[in-house]
C-alpha cells in the first residue's frame, strides 16, 4: 500500500483524458463502519469504460491509499500509485478498472468529514468540488467524463445514509451493520455526487409529485422542526419556477435536503443537497434569516439544471455555474415566493460586496484562464457570484426576459446531461433575441472594474476603468419630485448606452436617480443637486429597490472617498427612519452598524453609534421587524434605555441576550456568571462558542488568546456563522493598541495554515481578516500576498482585505 500526495489535473490533460475515454458507470461500494469509532472511509470502485485508442495508456485519480487494484482481470501494483494518479497501460477497446481504497483523512474537510457532536453521535459528510472525489473512490475526476453512479454503501445500524437518488433497499449486513443500495444516477460530473451519513432526524413531505426530505443532526432536531414547513414550501415553489422557466421539471420525484455540521456553505449534490446547518438560525428566526435560507434552498436547486443536467467542461466556467445560480435564485425569490423585495436585498447584502472587491487590485475578468484544478477556485469570490449575477441580470434587460428564457429553454433541451462552454448558452440567448451578443459578452465577461455612468447636462456619458469605451448598458433613470415629506415617482426613463455618451431626456425633478431599478452593474454619478437630495432624504423614496440604490449609490461615494462617512451614515439612518420592507430592514441595519465600526472617525462613532441605537429601537416598534432592529440595539447599546429594552427582550431570547453579553463584555463590563448561566439554558449545540465569542470581546489578553487558538490553531470553530461571529467579537473596534500585535500574527497563522477542504479554508481566511490596522499592517498584508506558495484563493482574499482596509483608514482619518 502506498500513500498519496496531491497533483493537480491540468487543463490539457483533462482534454486530453475526455478525447481518449468514454466512461460507461461507476459503481461504488463504500464502508463507513470505520468512522463511527475511527476515521477510516474505505471504497471499491468500479469503472466500466471505453477507450478509443486500444493500447494507449492514461490514469486514473486515487487519492487515497490503494489497497488493491485490478483492471481487466489483471492485478495492477498499488506502489505505481504517484501523487494521487495510477496509471492504466494498454487500454482494451472496452475495460473494467476495479479500486479498493482507504482514506483516515476525514476530520479536514477534503471531501470528506468526520463530526462527533456535542452528544457523542457522530455524523459524516462529503463535497466533492472540485476534484475532491478521488479522495473518497478511485475515478476520473474531471467534469465532462459524466457517467451513471450507483452507491452500495455499509453504515453502522443506527445511521441514515443519503444518496443523489432514492434507496433501492436497506438490508441488515451480515459482517455488521445495514447495507443501503441506491438507484442509478443519470449520468452526472463526478463533484455532483455525494454520500452523508449519520443517525439524523428525517422529516418527509409530499408536494406537487414530489418526495422531499430534510435532515438534521439530533441536537438541532427542534431547529429543523420549527423551519420544516418553510423549507417545504420554498423547495416546492422554486421546483415549479424552475421547472416552468427552463422548460424541464427536475427529472425525479426525489429531492433530499442535508443539514450538516461544519460545513462553510453549501453544496448541489444531484437531488440530495448539503448545507451547513449554521444557515438554521437557534432562535426564532428574523425575516432576514428566513429570505437566505429561502436564497440557499434556490441557488442550490438551481444547480440541478445549471451544473448538474448541465455541465460545463472545464472550470473556467465556473463562474457561470455560480453566478448563474445566484441570478436565478434572486429571479425565484421575486417571483415565487414572499419575498418579493429580493433584488434589493441583492443590492445591498451583495451586489455592493462585488463593487468593493472590483475596484481593489485583485480585481479579474469575471471568466478567466484556469490552467490546472489547483486555480479553480481562485476567483470563487464576489465578482464570481455578484458580479456575475449582475451582468445576468443585466443580458436579460439587454434582450428581453421572453428571449431570455427561450434561450434557456433551448439549451436545456440540448444539452441535458451533457457538457457546454460559454458559447452554447450565449449563442440560445442570441438566437432566440435575433442580438449579436459576440461583443456584449467579451465586454463584460473580458474585461475588469465597474463603468462609471454620469448624469448632466442632458447626456449620459459613460466611462471605463481600462480607459476604452464602456460596456452596453441598459438602464432606468427614475425622475423623483417632493409631494408632501414623500418623493413621488413622475417618471421612468428607459435609456440604452451603446458608445461613450447619449442624449437623454428627463422631465425636472428634484431627483435624478440613476439606474432606478438596478437593472445594470456600474458606479452611478448624478447631478450634484440630486446628490445632495440622495444623501439628504433617501428614505423618502417610495419602494425599497428606489431606496436600495440610492443607499448603494452612497455607499460607492464613500469607498472611492468622494463622501464623508458622516454624510454616508446621515443617508442611510434617514432611510431606516422610515423603511418597512422586511427584505432591507436587516440589510440596512447591517450596513450602517459596518459603517459605525469601520469606517467612520473616532470622534464621530460615539454620537452616530448612540443615534444609531436609537433608530434601530423605534424600527423594533414596526410589526415584524423587532427581532431584526434589536440585534443592532445590541451591537450598538449606549445608554440605560437601551440596556432596559435589551434586558426586557433578552430574558426570552437566547440569541439577544448572547449579543447583549458581547456588547457587555466589549465595554469591560464583568459576564462570566451571566455567560454561565446562559450556557445552562441555551440548547444550541454550539453554544460554547458564542460564550468564545463573548470572552472575546473583552479587552483583555486572556479572551483573545482563548478566541485565537480555537479559531486559527485548533480550528474547531464550526464554519460558517460562527466562525463569522467568534472573528467579528476578536476585532473590536477601539481596542487598536491591543489588536495591532494580533493583526500581524494573523498573516504569519495565515502562511502556516494547512490544508483543509476548500469552502472552510476560504470562509476562514475572508472571515477572519484583520478589520484593525495601520501602515505597518498594511505592509504585511502586501508582503503576505507575495509570498511564494500561497493558494490563489488565499491571494486573491489577502490582496482584496487590504485594499478594503485601507479604503476604511483613509475614511477614518477624513
Amino acid at each position: 500500500m502506498a500513500s498519496v500526495s496531491d497533483r493537480s489535473l491540468t487543463r490539457a490533460e483533462a482534454e486530453g483524458r475526455a478525447a481518449l475515454l468514454t466512461v460507461d458507470r461507476y459503481d461504488l461500494e463504500v464502508d463507513l463502519r470505520g468512522l463511527l469509532e475511527g476515521e477510516r472511509w474505505s471504497s471499491v470502485a468500479t469503472i466500466s469504460f471505453q477507450c478509443h485508442e486500444p493500447g494507449a495508456s492514461t490514469f486514473v485519480d486515487a487519492a487515497g491509499v490503494v489497497r488493491r487494484a485490478t483492471l481487466n482481470g489483471v492485478a495492477l501494483d498499488p506502489a505505481e500509485v504517484a501523487e494521487g494518479r495510477l496509471p492504466l497501460r494498454d487500454l482494451a477497446a472496452d475495460n473494467v478498472l476495479v479500486v479498493a481504497m482507504d482514506t483516515d483523512e476525514t476530520a479536514d474537510g477534503q471531501g470528506i468529514l468526520r463530526t462527533v457532536d456535542t452528544d457523542g453521535l457522530v455524523y459524516v459528510w462529503s463535497s466533492f468540488e472540485p476534484d475532491e472525489a478521488r479522495r473518497a473512490w478511485a475515478c476520473f475526476d474531471q467534469p465532462d467524463l459524466k457517467a451513471p453512479h450507483a452507491f452500495t454503501v455499509h453504515a453502522p445500524t443506527a445511521w441514515t445514509v443519503t444518496s443523489c437518488t432514492a434507496p433501492d433497499s436497506v438490508v441488515d449486513a451480515e459482517d455488521g451493520g445495514r447495507t443501503w443500495r441506491f438507484a442509478d444516477t443519470p449520468p452526472l460530473s463526478t463533484y455532483v455526487v455525494v454520500v452523508n451519513a449519520g443517525p439524523f432526524h428525517e422529516i418527509r413531505a409530499q408536494r406537487d409529485g414530489y418526495d422531499l426530505g430534510l435532515y438534521s443532526r439530533q441536537s438541532i432536531r427542534a431547529v429543523l422542526e420549527r423551519d420544516a414547513e418553510d423549507l417545504f414550501r420554498v423547495t416546492a415553489q422554486g421546483l415549479a419556477f424552475f421547472g416552468e422557466r427552463f422548460g424541464s421539471p427536475f427529472p425525479q420525484a426525489r429531492y433530499d435536503q442535508v443539514f450538516v455540521p461544519n460545513l462553510g456553505g453549501a453544496m448541489e449534490n444531484w437531488g440530495c443537497v448539503t448545507y451547513g446547518d449554521g444557515i438554521l438560525p437557534r432562535s426564532e428566526p428574523t425575516p432576514d434569516d428566513r429570505s437566505w435560507v429561502a436564497v440557499f434552498v434556490l441557488h442550490e436547486m438551481a444547480h440541478m439544471w445549471f451544473g448538474d443536467l448541465v455541465t460545463m467542461r472545464w472550470w473556467d466556467d465556473l463562474w457561470l455555474n455560480e453566478a448563474f445560480a445566484s441570478f436565478a435564485s434572486t429571479w425565484a425569490m421575486a417571483n415565487a415566493t414572499e419575498f418579493t423585495d429580493a433584488w434589493a436585498t441583492f443590492l445591498i447584502a451583495e451586489k455592493l460586496v462585488a463593487y468593493d472587491e472590483d475596484m481593489s487590485p485583485a480585481t479579474h475578468p469575471i471568466r478567466s484562464e484556469v490552467p490546472d484544478v489547483a486555480h479553480a477556485t481562485a476567483n470563487f469570490d464576489g465578482i464570481t457570484y455578484y458580479k456575475g449575477q449582475a451582468v445576468l441580470r443585466q443580458l436579460v434587460e439587454y434582450v428581453g426576459e421572453p428571449a431570455f428564457v427561450a434561450g434557456l429553454q433551448a439549451y436545456f433541451a440540448r444539452h441535458a446531461y451533457a457538457n457546454t462552454v460559454l458559447a452554447d448558452l450565449v449563442g440560445a440567448v442570441a438566437e432566440a433575441s435575433g442580438r449579436d451578443l459576440d461583443a456584449w459578452t467579451v465586454d463584460w465577461l473580458d474585461r475588469t472594474g465597474a463603468d462609471t455612468l454620469s448624469l448632466g447636462g442632458g447626456e449620459l456619458v459613460g466611462t471605463a476603468p481600462d480607459g476604452g469605451l464602456p460596456r452596453p448598458h441598459r438602464l432606468d433613470v427614475g425622475c423623483f419630485s417632493w409631494s408632501g415629506d414623500r418623493l413621488e415617482r413622475l417618471a421612468r426613463v428607459p435609456v440604452e448606452l451603446s458608445g461613450d455618451r447619449v442624449a437623454v431626456t428627463l422631465p425636472q425633478a428634484d431627483l435624478h436617480l440613476l439606474n432606478d431599478g438596478d437593472l445594470t452593474y456600474a458606479a452611478v454619478r448624478t447631478d450634484p443637486a440630486s446628490t445632495r437630495t440622495l444623501l439628504a432624504s433617501a428614505g423618502a423614496l417610495p419602494d425599497a429597490l428606489s431606496r436600495a440604490v440610492a443607499v448603494g449609490t452612497a455607499w460607492d461615494l464613500l469607498v472611492r472617498g468622494e463622501a464623508a462617512a458622516t454624510d454616508v451614515a446621515g443617508c442611510l439612518l434617514d432611510v431606516l427612519e422610515k423603511e418597512d420592507s422586511p427584505a432591507v430592514v436587516e440589510p440596512f441595519l447591517d450596513r450602517a452598524f459596518a459603517l459605525v465600526e469601520r469606517w467612520l472617525p473616532s470622534a464621530a462613532q460615539p454620537e452616530v453609534r448612540a443615534r444609531l441605537a436609537d433608530v434601530a429601537a423605534r424600527v423594533a416598534e414596526r410589526p415584524g421587524l423587532r427581532g431584526s432592529a434589536l440585534r443592532t440595539v445590541a451591537g450598538a447599546a449606549a445608554g440605560d434605555a437601551h440596556r432596559a429594552l435589551l434586558d426586557a427582550a433578552a430574558s426570552d431570547d437566547t440569541d439577544l441576550a448572547w449579543r447583549l453579553l458581547a456588547r457587555r463584555a466589549e465595554l469591560g463590563e464583568p459576564v462570566d456568571d451571566a455567560v454561565a448561566a446562559l450556557l445552562d439554558r441555551d440548547p444550541d449545540p454550539e453554544a460554547r462558542f458564542r460564550a468564545l465569542a463573548v470572552r472575546a470581546s473583552a479587552p483583555a489578553e486572556a479572551g483573545k488568546a482563548e478566541a485565537w487558538t480555537a479559531l486559527l490553531v485548533d480550528r474547531e470553530v464550526p464554519a460558517g456563522g460562527a466562525v463569522r461571529e467568534v472573528s467579528s467579537r476578536f476585532w473590536r473596534p477601539g481596542q487598536q493598541e491591543l489588536l495591532l500585535p494580533w493583526a500581524h500574527r494573523w498573516f504569519d497563522q495565515v502562511a502556516a495554515m494547512p490544508p483543509g477542504g476548500l469552502l472552510s479554508t476560504m470562509s476562514l481566511v475572508r472571515m477572519t481578516y484583520p478589520p484593525i490596522g495601520d501602515d505597518a499592517v498594511l505592509a504585511r498584508a502586501r508582503e503576505a500576498a507575495a509570498a511564494d506558495g500561497v493558494p490563489a484563493p488565499v491571494r486573491s482574499m489577502l490582496v482584496m482585505g487590504a485594499d478594503r482596509l485601507a479604503r476604511m483608514l483613509r475614511a477614518r482619518s477624513a
